[in-house]
């Protein structure tokens, strides 16, 4: 498209203009795309990451020198896009790729790049929009700066170069790699003594040491010994080295896999940042809860010494965990309660490497089998840990755990704990006890409980939760609500834990500059609703309890881990 290399400039300081101006331009073979692909990628998923990343990333200009020539105008970055079903479209599930192809002379600013998207997994069910909007908007951030090949080519604020230049104006070249060597004040080798199954190795690691990352990294994990943020050191080509570390940032979109609920955090604006290319505009970043104020041990050593350090103290292993997907089936909620979730804790074909063998051992499993077991995600290290997941029936996903989609909502007739998936949905645990269905010649059992979506009120300060149109008022955390309600010929009884408030509605409440009240009992008089099944006829006793005729009933336990594995650049 004639993009314009103006000559070089004489590089003074950096100014601020405006935001980041990002113009498309599709090849033919978008066009080819099916009805509902096209409208769905052109009207929605390219518009909107073009404006998210146009709104949070201001363009910084350099004063002084010459100007730029004639070029395209209202540009600063030109996108191609492309929708071919190439041979690295077939590799795993990648959805999509990209990488920049121009620079501009002055600070090696990308001004060009292009992204092919993926036809076979270009998914218009409306659960997956989310993961498809995230991918493209994370395809478009490789292109702008967050990629291995521009590394070399970050500035510091005042616009100089981070890494030396030769003789021909540019960094060194990495043979091996194939792209320009970095210097060590923008990545940097590492080493961490590793605990795993069999003893402690030396574990190499690479880290994004620039100013800004630095800063916000210590500030989320709280650990002020963090010299910056890991980078992905697993993957074939376009996924090592180019993405934030799995293990640490598990839903931070710029992983090398989408698992599940993907987020662009602070860190990763840090990083645009520090590229000398943009200033980000924070207020967009989302909040990143993995891993959030874990400390030092978290950040710095392997899961199998972090979980087993919390054990000795008592404390919560989260958001790793220890429990291998078995009859009956109990499920948590992931840390900030918008699934319904399992430990991704599997057996694998193969003994893992001993390198990542994460357990002495593990409940319920022979010792001899231990080294077989580990997390579903292999960039995670096989560290388990709490994650979304798909049911599925005859191989046909039926529905997903996510709360916030109307379609994961269960058949009525399998219903069993009165669950509510939509907008104003989140995961609230259950207590130990599974939850029955009685009818006047029946109870029934699930064999699947621990957790399900309902609706929530934020509310007089307080926590609501809804079911069946019934609101439950929790007044203190760890409070355990009794359900008994009525609903397509069933009587359903269970219980509903209520967890803090300030854990679901403290954001909601501080932008009313109120605080959860919380702590207080219930007061005497306040009751919470109850329907009692009540049965007339002959021989039918009105107390259900004296039937002995049960029938238990267990969930499709047939699921997939939602995985979306992306091997960009």
């Amino acid at each position: 498209m004639h993009v314009h290399l103006e000559d070089h400039h004489v590089v003074r300081k950096r100014s601020i203009n405006q935001n980041l101006r990002i113009k498309l331009f599709y090849d033919e073979s978008v066009y080819k795309l099916n009805k509902q692909q096209f409208e769905l990628i052109n009207n929605t998923v390219l518009p909107e990451a073009v404006t998210y990343w146009s709104k949070a990333l201001r363009n910084c200009k350099v004063r002084g020198g010459n100007e730029p020539g004639p070029g395209i105008d209202g540009a600063d970055f030109i996108f191609y896009i492309s929708a071919m079903q190439t041979e690295r479209c077939q590799k795993g599930m990648t959805v999509a790729y990209a990488a920049h192809c121009q620079q501009e002379s002055a600070l090696d600013r990308p001004i060009a790049g292009h992204a092919n998207l993926c036809p076979g997994s270009i998914s218009t069910k409306r659960q997956e929009l989310d993961v498809l909007l995230s991918t493209v908007k994370h395809e478009m951030l490789h292109a702008l700066g967050f990629s291995v090949s521009l590394f070399a080519f970050y500035r510091d604020k005042d616009g100089h170069p981070l890494t030396p230049r030769g003789e021909n104006g540019k960094p060194n070249l990495n043979e091996e790699l194939q792209t320009r060597q970095w210097s060590d004040r923008v990545i940097r080798k590492e080493y961490r003594e590793w605990k795993v199954r069999n003893g402690t190795i030396r574990k190499k690691v690479q880290v994004v040491v620039t100013p800004r990352v630095r800063e916000e990294v210590q500030k989320h994990y709280g650990c002020a010994n963090l010299s910056g943020a890991e980078l992905e050191d697993q993957g074939e080509e376009g996924t090592a080295l180019t993405h934030w570390e799995k293990r640490l940032f598990e839903n931070e979109a710029m992983t090398g896999t989408h698992t599940q609920n993907p987020i662009y955090s602070r860190i990763t604006m840090a990083l645009m940042e520090d590229t000398g290319w943009y200033l980000p505009n924070y207020d967009m970043a989302d909040d990143l809860t993995w891993g959030k104020n874990l400390g030092c041990d978290f950040a710095q050593k392997s899961c199998m010494e972090w979980m087993q350090l919390r054990q000795r103290g008592g404390k919560s292993i989260h958001p790793f965990c220890n429990k291998v997907k078995r009859d009956p089936l109990e499920t948590e909620c992931t840390d900030d309660r918008s699934s319904v979730a399992l430990c991704n804790l599997v057996q694998h074909e193969h003994e893992l490497p001993a390198h990542f063998q994460n357990f002495d051992s593990i409940p319920h499993i022979a010792s001899q089998d231990v080294g077989y077991f580990g997390g579903s995600v292999a960039l995670a290290d096989y560290c388990p840990y709490i994650q979304e997941f798909t049911w599925r029936s005859n191989n046909v996903v039926v529905r997903g755990s996510h709360c916030m989609y109307t379609e994961n909502n269960p058949n009525m007739d399998r219903n069993f704990a009165l669950e509510h998936y939509g907008h104003q949905s989140k995961c609230f645990d259950h207590t130990n006890e599974m939850w029955e269905e009685r009818s006047c010649h029946q109870v029934r059992q699930w064999q699947h409980w621990g957790s399900g979506c309902y609706q929530y009120l934020c509310q007089n300060r307080r926590l609501h939760i809804m079911v069946l149109n019934h609101t439950y008022t929790c007044f203190y955390p760890q409070q355990e609500i009794e359900i008994s309600l009525m609903a397509n010929s069933w009587l359903h009884t269970g219980s509903l834990v209520c967890p803090p408030c300030d854990n679901v509605c403290g954001e909601e409440f501080a932008l009313q500059g109120e605080t959860c009240r919380t702590g207080d009992p219930p007061p005497e008089d306040h009751v919470y609703y109850k329907d009692v099944l009540t049965c007339r006829g002959s021989g039918i006793s009105q107390f259900l309890g004296h039937w002995t005729l049960t029938a238990v009933f267990a969930t499709m336990i047939n699921f997939t881990f939602a995985r979306q594995i992306l091997n960009s650049r």
